[in-house]
């Protein structure tokens, strides 16, 4: 019997909050959990939390969004009764997939490129200032910069010595382009002085950049016109962030979750994170479940769950095989061409493939294929968190999959009554050992260990 402590079940998995309330020894709390008819969450907390340690539980799971909005309601309406701590516990955390690192064409890309593909991609920085790539260069000056400062000296010199009424030609008549003497200002004034001509060297100047530019202009394509390419930047939000604050301005003071998919997820937040490990759970399951298990191979599906399955393979002494994937897809929405390579022999032997996660079983089951292609005898799946949403079930029932085993972090009754091929793991006991020792302030370092 634990004394001073309170735990809360939300809708999202009613199953784990009992199991983990007869574990302790206590009831679970009486709550009201119900939704207007405009679909606004309603939650009453109908006993005292007062100076009490509250825990909340709900996965993330089902409608995840409802869900995520009654755990934060849940948590404001604990820390207004005046609770002590209040522990938000999610066996399977909401939005732990979408990281702040927007997604490329290699993983699930979030928008589609209205435009070519063969066509360059250019910023706001490059357009339209900078002529693109496939424009040609500008002539530029025939004869050069020093050509061009020659012409103009020769041109003074011309004038001084030929009079007013002389024009420039010759080799250099193509730099300058001077109006009449009549016309100018200079001759104005040599006319009603007697002081001698003065040319004005500026408006030469000036006259020889205009016909420059005139003639860069004219040799050079013509830029087309500034419009702006969709598709160019993608703009991801970043919902890792906004979850963990969203959680601690609600009022969370403690997080205690199991199999981060991205351990990076544990620095958005300011309040404690224990992220629980479901792998001495599966390390048990191949132990005691799998007959002669020292001569199976531990397969990673992908590279990103490479160094936990190499945690499992060392700690049971098991050798390890990974499968790379080599995405080239055609299009930025097709993932079906994807090359899957085996590293690693699995002939005659038995392929145990571990992974956290598996929503669309899209990957393991490529994966079985792929093993028993290279002569597996039996592929059995370890899943920490079988999500198993849209045709996940009718593809893992067609699959080259001999076992699928999963843990309780989200209901699996139904999943069970459509799949003869799945297996639970029951992980409620240790969370509640995780809650009992930091309800009394003692370590949980022992529930990390894998030996």
């Amino acid at each position: 019997m634990v004394r001073n402590i309170v735990v809360l079940g939300g809708s999202s998995h009613p199953q784990l909050t009992e199991t983990i309330c007869n574990h302790l020894g206590i009831p679970s709390a009486n709550i009201l959990l119900s939704k207007f008819s405009v679909g606004e969450t309603r939650v009453e907390i109908e006993e005292s939390v007062r100076e009490k340690d509250v825990y909340i539980i709900q996965s993330g799971c089902g409608k995840v969004n409802d869900n995520l909005m009654e755990l934060l309601i849940t948590i404001s309406a604990c820390k207004t009764a005046s609770a002590k701590r209040v522990t938000a516990v999610l066996p399977l955390f909401p939005y732990s997939r979408q990281s702040d690192i927007p997604y490329n064409k290699t993983g699930a890309p979030l928008a589609k490129s209205s435009s070519a593909h063969n066509q360059p991609n250019f910023s706001f920085e490059s357009r339209p200032q900078t002529p693109h790539s496939s424009q040609a260069p500008s002539a530029g000056l025939s004869n050069g910069v020093d050509g061009l400062h020659k012409g103009l000296s020769k041109v003074q010199l011309d004038d001084l010595a030929s009079g007013p009424n002389s024009s420039p030609t010759g080799r250099f008549s193509n730099y300058v382009n001077t109006p009449k003497r009549s016309d100018t200002m200079d001759s104005s004034k040599s006319s009603t002085s007697n002081r001698p001509r003065n040319i004005s060297v500026s408006s030469l100047n000036n006259n020889h950049h205009q016909d420059d530019n005139a003639s860069v202009a004219s040799n050079s394509p013509k830029l087309p016109p500034f419009q702006p390419q969709p598709g160019y930047k993608q703009w991801v939000a970043q919902a890792g962030t906004l979850v963990a604050d969203l959680l601690t301005c609600a009022g969370a003071d403690h997080i205690m979750t199991m199999d981060l998919h991205d351990p990076q997820y544990q620095g958005f937040f300011d309040i404690p994170v224990d992220n629980l490990y479901g792998r001495p759970l599966l390390k048990k399951y191949i132990q005691f479940q799998i007959p002669d298990y020292q001569q199976a191979v531990i397969v990673s599906p992908d590279a990103g769950g490479a160094k936990r399955a190499t945690a499992i393979a060392d700690g049971l002494g098991m050798p390890f095989a990974l499968i790379h994937k080599e995405r080239r897809p055609t299009k930025i929405t097709d993932r079906q061409n994807a090359t899957m390579m085996l590293v690693g022999d699995v002939a005659n032997r038995t392929a145990i493939l571990v992974d956290d996660l598996a929503d669309t079983s899209n990957t393991i089951t490529r994966a079985a294929k792929l093993l028993k292609k290279e002569g597996a005898t039996t592929v059995i799946a370890l899943l920490t968190h079988g999500v198993l949403s849209g045709d996940a079930i009718e593809r893992i029932n067609a699959s080259a999959l001999d076992k699928v085993v999963v843990t309780n972090s989200v209901p699996q009754d139904e999943h069970k009554k459509r799949c003869p091929k799945l297996e639970v793991l029951e992980i409620g006991t240790i969370f509640a050992e995780a809650i009992r020792r930091v309800h009394h302030g003692e370590s949980i370092s022992v529930l990390f260990q894998y030996d």
